[in-house]
Protein backbone atom coordinates (compact mmCIF):
# COMPACT_ATOMS: atom_id res chain seq x y z
CA UNK A 1 0.00 0.00 0.00
CA UNK A 2 1.62 3.54 -0.85
CA UNK A 3 2.27 5.74 1.69
CA UNK A 4 0.11 8.75 2.50
CA UNK A 5 1.16 12.27 1.94
CA UNK A 6 1.65 13.95 5.02
CA UNK A 7 0.88 17.35 6.00
CA UNK A 8 0.34 19.17 9.10
CA UNK A 9 -3.48 18.33 10.72
CA UNK A 10 -4.68 21.51 11.86
CA UNK A 11 -8.89 20.85 11.72
CA UNK A 12 -10.02 17.05 12.51
CA UNK A 13 -11.98 14.35 10.90
CA UNK A 14 -11.92 12.66 7.98
CA UNK A 15 -13.24 13.70 3.94
CA UNK A 16 -12.82 11.56 0.99
CA UNK A 17 -13.69 12.77 -2.80
CA UNK A 18 -11.93 13.98 -6.36
CA UNK A 19 -9.79 16.96 -6.14
CA UNK A 20 -10.87 20.31 -7.50
CA UNK A 21 -8.21 23.19 -7.29
CA UNK A 22 -8.75 26.94 -6.83
CA UNK A 23 -8.94 28.73 -10.58
CA UNK A 24 -8.00 31.81 -12.14
CA UNK A 25 -4.24 33.03 -10.42
CA UNK A 26 -4.33 36.35 -10.96
CA UNK A 27 -0.62 37.64 -13.01
CA UNK A 28 1.32 40.66 -11.59
CA UNK A 29 1.10 43.38 -13.39
CA UNK A 30 4.02 43.79 -15.60
CA UNK A 31 6.93 45.52 -14.15
CA UNK A 32 7.25 49.04 -15.94
CA UNK A 33 3.84 49.89 -16.94
CA UNK A 34 2.90 52.93 -17.04
CA UNK A 35 -0.46 55.12 -17.39
CA UNK A 36 -1.81 57.78 -20.24
CA UNK A 37 -0.95 61.08 -18.19
CA UNK A 38 -3.77 61.32 -16.61
CA UNK A 39 -2.77 60.60 -12.39
CA UNK A 40 -5.61 61.88 -10.68
CA UNK A 41 -7.73 59.50 -12.97
CA UNK A 42 -5.65 56.65 -12.67
CA UNK A 43 -4.99 56.97 -9.20
CA UNK A 44 -9.05 57.47 -8.89
CA UNK A 45 -9.42 53.90 -10.47
CA UNK A 46 -7.20 51.85 -8.59
CA UNK A 47 -8.39 53.72 -5.24
CA UNK A 48 -12.13 52.46 -6.16
CA UNK A 49 -10.71 49.12 -6.79
CA UNK A 50 -9.78 48.96 -3.51
CA UNK A 51 -13.14 50.14 -2.02
CA UNK A 52 -14.73 47.64 -3.95
CA UNK A 53 -12.90 44.91 -2.71
CA UNK A 54 -13.42 46.06 0.52
CA UNK A 55 -17.13 46.58 0.64
CA UNK A 56 -17.29 42.96 -1.00
CA UNK A 57 -15.10 41.74 1.75
CA UNK A 58 -17.77 43.32 4.33
CA UNK A 59 -20.61 41.69 2.55
CA UNK A 60 -19.07 37.88 2.28
CA UNK A 61 -18.15 38.41 6.01
CA UNK A 62 -22.16 39.49 6.88
CA UNK A 63 -22.78 36.23 4.77
CA UNK A 64 -20.62 33.85 6.95
CA UNK A 65 -21.89 35.47 9.92
CA UNK A 66 -25.49 34.47 9.21
CA UNK A 67 -24.37 31.13 8.11
CA UNK A 68 -23.12 31.01 12.04
CA UNK A 69 -19.73 31.51 11.34
CA UNK A 70 -18.84 34.97 13.12
CA UNK A 71 -15.18 34.18 12.74
CA UNK A 72 -15.21 34.03 9.19
CA UNK A 73 -16.88 37.85 9.48
CA UNK A 74 -13.95 38.77 11.39
CA UNK A 75 -11.24 37.16 9.59
CA UNK A 76 -13.17 38.86 6.83
CA UNK A 77 -13.76 42.81 7.71
CA UNK A 78 -10.08 42.56 8.93
CA UNK A 79 -8.90 41.99 5.30
CA UNK A 80 -11.25 45.08 4.23
CA UNK A 81 -9.33 47.16 6.62
CA UNK A 82 -6.57 46.06 4.99
CA UNK A 83 -7.89 47.74 1.52
CA UNK A 84 -8.87 50.77 3.17
CA UNK A 85 -5.34 51.31 4.79
CA UNK A 86 -4.21 55.22 4.64
CA UNK A 87 -0.71 54.64 3.94
CA UNK A 88 -1.97 51.54 1.33
CA UNK A 89 -3.76 54.69 -0.42
CA UNK A 90 -0.71 56.85 0.27
CA UNK A 91 1.85 54.17 -1.71
CA UNK A 92 -0.75 54.00 -4.26
CA UNK A 93 -0.79 57.44 -5.14
CA UNK A 94 2.67 58.31 -5.24
CA UNK A 95 3.55 55.39 -7.58
CA UNK A 96 0.62 56.55 -9.60
CA UNK A 97 2.36 60.19 -9.48
CA UNK A 98 5.35 59.01 -11.03
CA UNK A 99 3.55 57.32 -13.95
CA UNK A 100 3.30 53.94 -13.03
CA UNK A 101 -0.23 52.21 -14.03
CA UNK A 102 -2.80 51.91 -11.40
CA UNK A 103 -2.69 47.50 -11.09
CA UNK A 104 0.99 47.56 -11.14
CA UNK A 105 0.96 50.95 -8.48
CA UNK A 106 -1.13 49.14 -6.43
CA UNK A 107 0.99 45.41 -6.64
CA UNK A 108 4.19 47.42 -5.54
CA UNK A 109 2.33 49.37 -2.48
CA UNK A 110 1.46 45.97 -1.41
CA UNK A 111 4.96 44.64 -2.00
CA UNK A 112 5.71 46.75 0.74
CA UNK A 113 3.49 45.89 3.44
CA UNK A 114 4.41 41.60 2.30
CA UNK A 115 7.76 42.27 2.93
CA UNK A 116 7.14 43.65 6.20
CA UNK A 117 4.67 40.93 7.17
CA UNK A 118 6.91 38.36 5.55
CA UNK A 119 10.04 39.35 7.92
CA UNK A 120 7.80 39.90 11.13
CA UNK A 121 7.92 35.88 12.57
CA UNK A 122 5.35 33.17 12.29
CA UNK A 123 2.29 34.54 13.50
CA UNK A 124 2.22 37.96 11.27
CA UNK A 125 3.76 35.87 7.97
CA UNK A 126 0.87 33.87 8.13
CA UNK A 127 -1.28 37.06 7.45
CA UNK A 128 0.60 37.31 4.07
CA UNK A 129 -1.70 35.16 2.25
CA UNK A 130 -4.49 37.09 3.58
CA UNK A 131 -2.76 40.59 2.65
CA UNK A 132 -1.98 38.91 -1.27
CA UNK A 133 -5.80 37.77 -2.04
CA UNK A 134 -6.62 41.67 -1.41
CA UNK A 135 -3.99 42.93 -3.60
CA UNK A 136 -5.25 40.37 -6.39
CA UNK A 137 -8.78 41.08 -5.75
CA UNK A 138 -7.84 44.55 -6.83
CA UNK A 139 -5.45 43.91 -9.54
CA UNK A 140 -8.09 41.87 -10.92
CA UNK A 141 -10.62 44.48 -11.10
CA UNK A 142 -8.22 46.95 -12.47
CA UNK A 143 -7.34 44.51 -15.27
CA UNK A 144 -10.77 43.19 -15.74
CA UNK A 145 -9.78 39.53 -15.18
CA UNK A 146 -12.12 36.97 -13.32
CA UNK A 147 -11.95 36.84 -9.59
CA UNK A 148 -9.66 33.89 -8.03
CA UNK A 149 -11.64 31.63 -6.05
CA UNK A 150 -13.31 28.21 -5.82
CA UNK A 151 -14.74 26.15 -8.61
CA UNK A 152 -18.03 25.43 -9.05
CA UNK A 153 -18.54 21.15 -8.77
CA UNK A 154 -21.46 19.02 -8.92
CA UNK A 155 -20.24 16.65 -6.23
CA UNK A 156 -19.08 17.30 -2.53
CA UNK A 157 -14.84 17.51 -2.94
CA UNK A 158 -11.57 18.17 -1.42
CA UNK A 159 -10.47 21.66 -2.03
CA UNK A 160 -6.88 21.88 -2.54
CA UNK A 161 -5.29 25.21 -3.53
CA UNK A 162 -1.42 26.94 -2.45
CA UNK A 163 -3.27 28.29 0.17
CA UNK A 164 -6.54 29.76 0.51
CA UNK A 165 -7.79 32.91 1.11
CA UNK A 166 -10.14 33.81 4.06
CA UNK A 167 -12.91 35.79 1.71
CA UNK A 168 -13.29 32.17 -0.03
CA UNK A 169 -13.44 29.97 3.30
CA UNK A 170 -15.34 31.87 4.95
CA UNK A 171 -18.31 31.59 2.53
CA UNK A 172 -17.67 27.80 1.49
CA UNK A 173 -20.54 25.41 1.92
CA UNK A 174 -19.12 22.24 4.25
CA UNK A 175 -21.94 20.34 2.62
CA UNK A 176 -19.78 20.46 -0.71
CA UNK A 177 -16.63 20.73 0.60
CA UNK A 178 -15.20 17.92 2.38
CA UNK A 179 -11.99 18.48 2.96
CA UNK A 180 -9.16 21.28 2.56
CA UNK A 181 -5.31 20.55 1.75
CA UNK A 182 -3.21 23.57 1.13
CA UNK A 183 0.67 23.42 -0.16
CA UNK A 184 1.65 26.75 2.85
CA UNK A 185 0.15 27.32 5.75
CA UNK A 186 0.44 26.46 9.42
CA UNK A 187 -1.39 26.06 12.83
CA UNK A 188 -2.13 30.08 13.14
CA UNK A 189 -2.94 30.81 9.32
CA UNK A 190 -6.49 31.72 8.74
CA UNK A 191 -6.82 28.96 6.81
CA UNK A 192 -6.70 26.54 9.72
CA UNK A 193 -8.65 28.84 11.98
CA UNK A 194 -11.79 28.81 9.78
CA UNK A 195 -11.43 25.26 8.96
CA UNK A 196 -12.17 24.40 12.64
CA UNK A 197 -14.49 27.22 13.12
CA UNK A 198 -16.55 25.29 10.00
CA UNK A 199 -15.74 21.65 11.20
CA UNK A 200 -14.10 20.73 8.00
CA UNK A 201 -11.28 18.72 7.72
CA UNK A 202 -7.84 20.20 6.92
CA UNK A 203 -4.35 19.48 6.24
CA UNK A 204 -2.11 21.83 5.36
CA UNK A 205 2.20 22.62 4.28
CA UNK A 206 1.89 19.45 2.34
CA UNK A 207 4.44 19.36 -0.35
CA UNK A 208 3.46 19.19 -3.84
CA UNK A 209 -0.26 19.23 -3.00
CA UNK A 210 -1.29 21.08 -5.81
CA UNK A 211 0.46 18.47 -8.24
CA UNK A 212 -2.98 16.98 -7.32
CA UNK A 213 -4.66 16.70 -10.67
CA UNK A 214 -8.39 17.39 -10.51
CA UNK A 215 -10.69 14.86 -9.95
CA UNK A 216 -8.40 12.56 -8.41
CA UNK A 217 -10.08 11.06 -5.43
CA UNK A 218 -8.19 11.41 -2.04
CA UNK A 219 -8.83 10.67 1.57
CA UNK A 220 -7.85 13.62 4.08
CA UNK A 221 -7.30 12.67 7.27
CA UNK A 222 -7.52 16.03 9.19
CA UNK A 223 -6.17 14.81 12.44
CA UNK A 224 -3.01 12.44 11.46
CA UNK A 225 -2.16 15.17 8.80
CA UNK A 226 -2.18 12.89 6.12
CA UNK A 227 -3.78 12.65 2.38
CA UNK A 228 -4.13 9.03 0.60
CA UNK A 229 -4.04 9.63 -3.17
CA UNK A 230 -6.74 7.15 -4.85
CA UNK A 231 -8.24 5.20 -1.41
CA UNK A 232 -9.72 1.86 -1.35
CA UNK A 233 -13.33 2.16 -0.50
CA UNK A 234 -12.75 -0.39 2.75
CA UNK A 235 -9.77 2.75 3.73
CA UNK A 236 -12.35 5.39 3.01
CA UNK A 237 -15.12 3.21 5.28
CA UNK A 238 -12.72 2.41 8.16
CA UNK A 239 -12.11 6.55 8.00
CA UNK A 240 -15.30 7.50 8.38
CA UNK A 241 -16.16 4.88 11.53
CA UNK A 242 -12.86 6.16 13.12
CA UNK A 243 -14.53 9.84 12.20
CA UNK A 244 -18.29 8.90 13.68
CA UNK A 245 -16.76 7.54 16.93
CA UNK A 246 -14.99 11.05 17.37
CA UNK A 247 -18.29 12.28 17.20
CA UNK A 248 -19.61 9.93 19.97
CA UNK A 249 -17.12 11.03 22.35
CA UNK A 250 -17.43 14.87 21.42
CA UNK A 251 -21.20 14.42 21.95
CA UNK A 252 -20.51 12.39 25.64
CA UNK A 253 -20.70 14.20 28.93
CA UNK A 254 -18.01 16.39 30.05
CA UNK A 255 -16.39 16.59 33.34
CA UNK A 256 -12.88 17.17 35.03
CA UNK A 257 -9.85 15.41 33.85
CA UNK A 258 -8.89 12.11 35.29
CA UNK A 259 -7.39 8.81 33.88
CA UNK A 260 -9.12 5.56 34.42
CA UNK A 261 -8.83 5.08 38.48
CA UNK A 262 -9.44 8.47 39.21
CA UNK A 263 -6.16 10.01 39.01
CA UNK A 264 -6.96 13.89 38.44
CA UNK A 265 -5.77 15.93 35.42
CA UNK A 266 -7.06 19.08 35.22
CA UNK A 267 -8.06 20.13 30.84
CA UNK A 268 -7.51 23.66 30.19
CA UNK A 269 -7.92 25.75 27.56
CA UNK A 270 -5.54 27.99 25.41
CA UNK A 271 -6.98 31.40 24.62
CA UNK A 272 -6.11 34.13 22.96
CA UNK A 273 -8.55 36.70 24.79
CA UNK A 274 -12.19 37.01 26.35
CA UNK A 275 -13.79 35.98 22.65
CA UNK A 276 -11.88 32.30 23.30
CA UNK A 277 -14.28 31.82 26.04
CA UNK A 278 -17.54 30.75 25.07
CA UNK A 279 -15.58 28.00 22.98
CA UNK A 280 -13.90 27.06 25.64
CA UNK A 281 -16.70 26.45 28.14
CA UNK A 282 -18.60 24.70 25.31
CA UNK A 283 -16.01 21.97 25.45
CA UNK A 284 -15.64 21.37 29.19
CA UNK A 285 -12.87 23.35 29.73
CA UNK A 286 -11.91 23.56 33.73
CA UNK A 287 -9.90 26.63 33.43
CA UNK A 288 -7.40 28.51 31.09
CA UNK A 289 -3.75 27.03 30.97
CA UNK A 290 -2.57 29.46 28.67
CA UNK A 291 -3.57 33.25 28.02
CA UNK A 292 -1.91 34.67 25.40
CA UNK A 293 -2.04 38.36 26.67
CA UNK A 294 0.12 39.56 23.33
CA UNK A 295 -2.84 39.50 21.02
CA UNK A 296 -3.63 43.02 23.03
CA UNK A 297 -0.65 44.32 22.20
CA UNK A 298 -0.21 43.43 18.72
CA UNK A 299 -1.01 46.03 15.63
CA UNK A 300 -0.53 48.76 17.69
CA UNK A 301 1.81 51.84 18.03
CA UNK A 302 0.83 52.13 21.58
CA UNK A 303 0.62 50.03 25.03
CA UNK A 304 -3.46 49.08 25.94
CA UNK A 305 -3.90 51.09 28.60
CA UNK A 306 -4.10 50.31 32.24
CA UNK A 307 -8.16 50.09 32.30
CA UNK A 308 -8.18 47.93 29.02
CA UNK A 309 -5.99 45.34 30.39
CA UNK A 310 -7.91 45.18 33.31
CA UNK A 311 -11.18 44.43 31.62
CA UNK A 312 -9.70 42.17 29.43
CA UNK A 313 -8.54 39.92 32.06
CA UNK A 314 -11.53 40.25 34.67
CA UNK A 315 -13.75 39.30 31.72
CA UNK A 316 -11.96 35.75 31.08
CA UNK A 317 -11.17 35.38 35.46
CA UNK A 318 -14.82 35.95 36.06
CA UNK A 319 -15.77 32.87 33.74
CA UNK A 320 -13.78 30.37 35.16
CA UNK A 321 -15.37 31.07 39.36
CA UNK A 322 -13.23 28.86 41.70
CA UNK A 323 -11.28 27.64 38.28
CA UNK A 324 -7.49 28.45 37.28
CA UNK A 325 -6.73 30.88 35.32
CA UNK A 326 -3.15 31.02 33.92
CA UNK A 327 -2.08 34.05 31.91
CA UNK A 328 0.92 35.04 30.37
CA UNK A 329 2.61 38.11 30.59
CA UNK A 330 3.68 39.61 27.26
CA UNK A 331 5.38 37.56 24.97
CA UNK A 332 6.75 39.98 22.53
CA UNK A 333 9.81 39.53 20.05
CA UNK A 334 10.47 37.02 17.79
CA UNK A 335 7.54 35.99 15.40
CA UNK A 336 5.62 39.03 17.48
CA UNK A 337 6.99 42.12 17.40
CA UNK A 338 5.67 45.33 19.15
CA UNK A 339 6.48 48.81 17.83
CA UNK A 340 6.65 50.10 20.93
CA UNK A 341 9.41 47.57 22.26
CA UNK A 342 12.05 47.73 19.41
CA UNK A 343 14.45 45.49 19.86
CA UNK A 344 17.93 46.72 20.99
CA UNK A 345 19.41 46.51 17.58
CA UNK A 346 19.18 44.46 14.53
CA UNK A 347 18.70 40.82 15.14
CA UNK A 348 20.02 37.81 12.70
CA UNK A 349 17.68 35.62 14.49
CA UNK A 350 15.30 36.88 16.57
CA UNK A 351 13.40 33.48 18.07
CA UNK A 352 17.45 33.56 20.03
CA UNK A 353 17.21 37.47 20.83
CA UNK A 354 15.43 39.47 23.11
CA UNK A 355 11.67 38.13 23.29
CA UNK A 356 9.75 37.27 26.38
CA UNK A 357 11.52 37.63 30.01
CA UNK A 358 14.40 38.91 28.26
CA UNK A 359 12.64 41.69 26.63
CA UNK A 360 10.17 42.91 29.75
CA UNK A 361 13.66 43.39 31.96
CA UNK A 362 14.49 45.87 29.11
CA UNK A 363 11.66 47.79 29.29
CA UNK A 364 10.32 47.23 33.25
CA UNK A 365 7.46 49.21 33.11
CA UNK A 366 5.39 47.46 31.00
CA UNK A 367 5.67 44.37 33.05
CA UNK A 368 4.76 46.23 35.80
CA UNK A 369 1.79 47.81 34.21
CA UNK A 370 0.63 44.17 33.11
CA UNK A 371 1.37 42.65 36.19
CA UNK A 372 -0.83 45.45 38.20
CA UNK A 373 -3.93 45.16 36.11
CA UNK A 374 -4.23 41.33 36.59
CA UNK A 375 -3.50 41.76 40.17
CA UNK A 376 -6.64 44.40 39.96
CA UNK A 377 -8.62 42.61 37.71
CA UNK A 378 -8.68 39.44 39.95
CA UNK A 379 -9.69 41.43 42.95
CA UNK A 380 -12.92 40.37 44.53
CA UNK A 381 -12.98 36.95 42.42
CA UNK A 382 -12.29 33.66 42.99
CA UNK A 383 -10.94 32.26 40.24
CA UNK A 384 -7.57 31.29 41.03
CA UNK A 385 -4.50 34.00 38.98
CA UNK A 386 -1.54 32.13 38.01
CA UNK A 387 0.99 34.10 36.26
CA UNK A 388 3.85 32.65 33.93
CA UNK A 389 6.63 34.54 32.24
CA UNK A 390 8.18 32.78 28.92
CA UNK A 391 11.40 32.79 27.49
CA UNK A 392 12.97 31.69 30.83
CA UNK A 393 16.61 30.33 31.02
CA UNK A 394 17.73 30.39 34.70
CA UNK A 395 17.35 30.54 38.57
CA UNK A 396 18.10 34.07 38.26
CA UNK A 397 15.67 35.03 36.07
CA UNK A 398 12.81 32.90 37.68
CA UNK A 399 13.58 34.91 41.25
CA UNK A 400 13.61 37.96 39.18
CA UNK A 401 9.91 37.53 37.71
CA UNK A 402 8.90 36.15 40.90
CA UNK A 403 9.81 39.42 42.98
CA UNK A 404 8.04 41.21 40.58
CA UNK A 405 4.86 39.17 40.78
CA UNK A 406 5.26 39.88 44.52
CA UNK A 407 5.45 43.47 44.47
CA UNK A 408 2.17 43.47 42.42
CA UNK A 409 0.57 41.48 44.70
CA UNK A 410 0.22 38.57 42.71
CA UNK A 411 0.42 35.56 44.83
CA UNK A 412 1.09 32.61 42.40
CA UNK A 413 4.15 33.45 40.19
CA UNK A 414 5.32 30.21 37.61
CA UNK A 415 7.54 30.26 34.63
CA UNK A 416 7.67 29.10 31.13
CA UNK A 417 9.87 25.92 30.04
CA UNK A 418 10.33 26.33 26.64
CA UNK A 419 14.39 26.59 26.81
CA UNK A 420 16.55 23.74 27.33
CA UNK A 421 19.05 24.79 30.05
CA UNK A 422 15.52 25.37 32.15
CA UNK A 423 14.11 21.80 31.36
CA UNK A 424 17.76 20.64 32.26
CA UNK A 425 17.99 22.31 35.74
CA UNK A 426 14.41 22.66 36.33
CA UNK A 427 15.19 21.92 39.76
CA UNK A 428 17.32 24.53 40.12
CA UNK A 429 14.14 26.98 39.45
CA UNK A 430 11.62 25.06 41.25
CA UNK A 431 12.32 26.83 44.90
CA UNK A 432 11.64 30.23 43.17
CA UNK A 433 8.31 29.84 41.79
CA UNK A 434 4.67 27.90 42.44
CA UNK A 435 4.49 26.51 38.95
CA UNK A 436 6.47 25.15 35.50
CA UNK A 437 4.39 25.53 32.22
CA UNK A 438 5.97 23.68 29.00
CA UNK A 439 5.74 24.96 25.82
CA UNK A 440 6.13 21.90 24.00
CA UNK A 441 6.39 24.50 20.34
CA UNK A 442 9.24 26.27 21.53
CA UNK A 443 11.23 23.81 23.41
CA UNK A 444 10.88 21.41 20.30
CA UNK A 445 12.41 24.08 18.21
CA UNK A 446 15.22 24.98 20.82
CA UNK A 447 15.96 21.53 21.46
CA UNK A 448 16.47 20.60 17.57
CA UNK A 449 17.77 23.52 16.14
CA UNK A 450 14.85 23.68 14.05
CA UNK A 451 13.54 27.37 13.15
CA UNK A 452 9.54 26.62 13.71
CA UNK A 453 8.61 29.41 10.68
CA UNK A 454 10.69 27.03 7.90
CA UNK A 455 8.42 24.57 6.54
CA UNK A 456 10.91 22.55 5.55
CA UNK A 457 11.92 22.08 8.99
CA UNK A 458 8.34 20.38 10.04
CA UNK A 459 9.50 17.11 10.60
CA UNK A 460 11.88 18.51 13.49
CA UNK A 461 9.27 19.72 15.24
CA UNK A 462 7.51 17.28 16.22
CA UNK A 463 6.81 16.76 20.00
CA UNK A 464 6.83 12.84 19.78
CA UNK A 465 10.82 13.14 19.44
CA UNK A 466 12.56 11.31 22.14
CA UNK A 467 14.63 14.17 23.13
CA UNK A 468 11.70 16.09 23.64
CA UNK A 469 10.05 14.08 26.12
CA UNK A 470 13.58 13.58 27.44
CA UNK A 471 13.38 17.14 28.18
CA UNK A 472 9.76 17.40 29.60
CA UNK A 473 10.68 14.43 32.37
CA UNK A 474 13.11 17.01 34.38
CA UNK A 475 10.74 19.58 34.46
CA UNK A 476 7.69 16.93 35.28
CA UNK A 477 9.91 15.37 38.45
CA UNK A 478 11.08 19.05 40.04
CA UNK A 479 8.68 18.81 42.85
CA UNK A 480 6.00 21.92 41.99
CA UNK A 481 3.11 21.71 39.25
CA UNK A 482 4.31 21.24 36.19
CA UNK A 483 1.69 21.87 33.14
CA UNK A 484 2.03 21.47 29.51
CA UNK A 485 0.18 24.27 27.12
CA UNK A 486 1.88 23.74 23.99
CA UNK A 487 -0.62 22.08 20.74
CA UNK A 488 1.51 18.63 22.40
CA UNK A 489 -1.32 18.01 24.84
CA UNK A 490 -3.89 18.02 22.39
CA UNK A 491 -2.68 15.14 21.10
CA UNK A 492 -4.98 12.36 23.05
CA UNK A 493 -2.03 9.73 22.85
CA UNK A 494 1.06 12.13 23.62
CA UNK A 495 -1.53 13.44 26.42
CA UNK A 496 -1.17 9.64 28.06
CA UNK A 497 2.11 10.10 27.77
CA UNK A 498 2.71 13.57 29.19
CA UNK A 499 0.48 12.24 32.57
CA UNK A 500 3.12 9.53 32.50
CA UNK A 501 5.63 11.50 32.63
CA UNK A 502 4.18 13.32 35.59
CA UNK A 503 2.96 16.43 34.16
CA UNK A 504 -0.02 17.56 36.45
CA UNK A 505 -2.33 19.73 33.78
CA UNK A 506 -3.04 20.01 30.11
CA UNK A 507 -3.63 23.00 28.27
CA UNK A 508 -4.97 23.34 24.53
CA UNK A 509 -6.96 24.30 21.72
CA UNK A 510 -10.58 24.32 23.17
CA UNK A 511 -11.93 21.61 20.51
CA UNK A 512 -9.38 18.94 21.40
CA UNK A 513 -10.42 18.87 24.68
CA UNK A 514 -12.76 16.26 24.53
CA UNK A 515 -11.21 13.66 22.59
CA UNK A 516 -8.37 14.25 25.63
CA UNK A 517 -10.61 13.36 27.94
CA UNK A 518 -11.67 10.37 27.19
CA UNK A 519 -8.55 8.75 26.20
CA UNK A 520 -7.18 9.83 29.60
CA UNK A 521 -10.64 8.38 31.25
CA UNK A 522 -9.77 5.17 29.03
CA UNK A 523 -6.24 4.49 30.66
CA UNK A 524 -5.03 4.23 34.47
CA UNK A 525 -1.96 6.07 35.33
CA UNK A 526 0.23 3.02 35.23
CA UNK A 527 -0.51 2.17 31.51
CA UNK A 528 0.00 6.28 30.98
CA UNK A 529 3.43 5.51 32.86
CA UNK A 530 4.42 2.60 31.04
CA UNK A 531 3.80 4.31 27.47
CA UNK A 532 5.83 7.54 28.80
CA UNK A 533 8.92 4.48 29.21
CA UNK A 534 8.09 2.90 26.19
CA UNK A 535 8.17 6.50 24.27
CA UNK A 536 11.49 7.89 25.58
CA UNK A 537 12.86 4.55 25.19
CA UNK A 538 12.30 4.59 21.25
CA UNK A 539 14.62 6.38 18.72
CA UNK A 540 12.53 8.06 16.02
CA UNK A 541 9.01 10.15 16.57
CA UNK A 542 7.28 7.43 14.88
CA UNK A 543 8.44 4.84 16.78
CA UNK A 544 7.82 6.90 20.17
CA UNK A 545 4.32 7.10 18.83
CA UNK A 546 3.76 3.63 18.03
CA UNK A 547 5.34 2.09 20.89
CA UNK A 548 3.64 4.43 23.59
CA UNK A 549 0.24 3.07 21.48
CA UNK A 550 1.22 -0.34 22.68
CA UNK A 551 0.50 0.15 25.72
CA UNK A 552 -2.67 2.47 25.11
CA UNK A 553 -5.08 0.11 23.74
CA UNK A 554 -8.47 2.32 24.59
CA UNK A 555 -7.16 4.79 21.61
CA UNK A 556 -8.72 2.61 19.02
CA UNK A 557 -11.84 2.57 21.15
CA UNK A 558 -12.02 6.17 20.15
CA UNK A 559 -11.12 5.68 16.51
CA UNK A 560 -7.50 7.16 17.25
Amino acid sequence: MPEPLRGAGVSPGAGAGPVRTIAGAVPEPPAGSRHGGDAGAEAGAALAALEAVAADLEDRGARAAEAGNPDGRDVLNAQAMMARDPGLADGVRARVGEGTAAARAVYEAFGVYREMLAGAGEYMAARVSDLDDVRDRAVARLLGLPMPGVPESGEPFVLVARDLAPADTAVLDPARVVAFVTEEGGPTSHTAILARTMGVPAVVALPGATALADGTRVLVDGSAGTVRVDPSDEEVAAARAADAARASVLEGPAGPGATADGHPVPLLANIGGPKDVEAALAHGAEGVGLYRTEFLFLDRSDPPSDAEQEEAYRSVLEAFPGGRVVVRTLDAGADKPLAFLPAPGEEPNPALGERGLRMMRRHPDVLSAQLGALARAAAGLDADLQVMAPMVTDADEAAFFAGACREAGIASPGVMIEVPAAALRARDLAPEVRFFSIGTNDLAQYACAADRQVGGLAHLQDPWRPAVLDLVAPAAAAGIPCGVCGEAAGDPALACVLVGLGVTSLSMSAPSLPLVRAALARHTLDQCRRAAVAARAARTPGQAREAARGHLPHLADLGL
